[in-house]
């Protein structure tokens, strides 16, 4: 196996959910460099749209295109799962990104905000990709499965709540939703796996690292002493779905600057 065709894409199509911006808008960039077709969809479909354009005219390996879709609702989902097989009659890779967030002190939590986060964080995740098995299985083979890549958070692995708590709860479902589909989409020639990401600047987070002194200050206390790139995120997409991870499933990969591995201060050495 030559260099080159390690973490080539060409020929596989994707599908990227809440690929307009954030996570998703540089999982599609990484995909589409290195050849694939993606799909990029989200409820703002002219904002898909005009991702997809940017994207074709960056001179990269791949291609895009961008429509609207919203995958919180039974509906909703159904809708999609209609849409790409409109686009195309195969589908190698699956990346579940589309998500919210709710955030509030601890005593002033609504009770619906449990329902509006895990509607479309875990419930439209798995929906999603339960009605997209047999396009997946389609495109498979012994050698080069299938890939389900599901977005959680580093908030869904170690206790910690900063507000979100919906959030961090549904994330904790998304890691183990992600172990047990790989565990049971194996025999099937499908791999699942999960992005744990830490702080990366995105609509999501601007309120919080939206500004560079920001930024900064909390990257300051992420162990590797900075926030997330693009790059972490699209070069992480290029090896679980080109040759690198085709033997793995199952797996929660923390591209999160090793916040996963804080456990609080030192018991018995200096502050």
């Amino acid at each position: 196996m030559t260099p080159d065709k390690l973490f080539s894409l060409n020929g596989k199509v994707a599908l990227v959910t809440g690929g307009a911006t954030g996570i998703g808008r540089m999982a599609a960039h990484g995909l589409v460099a290195a050849g694939a077709h993606v799909l990029i969809c989200s409820r703002k479909g002219i904002a898909c749209a005009a991702v997809a354009d940017e994207l074709n005219n960056m001179d990269l390996a791949g291609s895009a295109e961008g429509f609207a879709g919203d995958v919180g609702t039974e509906e909703g989902v159904a809708a999609v799962v209609a849409e790409v097989m409109k686009r195309t009659e195969s589908l190698h890779i699956l990346m579940n990104n589309a998500g919210r967030t709710w955030g509030a002190p601890l005593g002033d939590v609504p009770f619906d905000s449990w329902e509006k986060i895990n509607s479309l964080n875990v419930a439209g995740m798995f929906h999603l990709t339960q009605s997209l098995f047999d396009l997946l299985e389609a495109s498979t083979t012994d050698a080069d499965p299938a890939r389900v890549v599901n977005v959680a958070s580093v908030m869904g692995e170690i206790p910690m709540g900063d507000g979100a708590y919906s959030y961090a709860v549904s994330k904790a479902a998304v890691i183990h939703m992600t172990k047990i589909l790989g565990r049971e989409l194996a025999p099937r020639h499908i791999t699942v796996n999960a992005l744990a990401p830490g702080p990366f600047v995105s609509k999501m987070t601007a309120f919080a690292i939206g500004q560079d002194a920001q930024s900064d200050r909390v990257g300051a206390r992420v162990p590797l002493k900075r926030v997330g790139q693009p790059e972490d995120v699209a070069a992480s997409m290029q090896f679980l779905c080109g040759l690198g991870g085709s033997y793995i499933t199952g797996m929660v990969i923390p591209i999160s600057g090793g916040i996963q591995l804080t456990t609080g201060p030192s018991l018995f050495g200096e502050d």
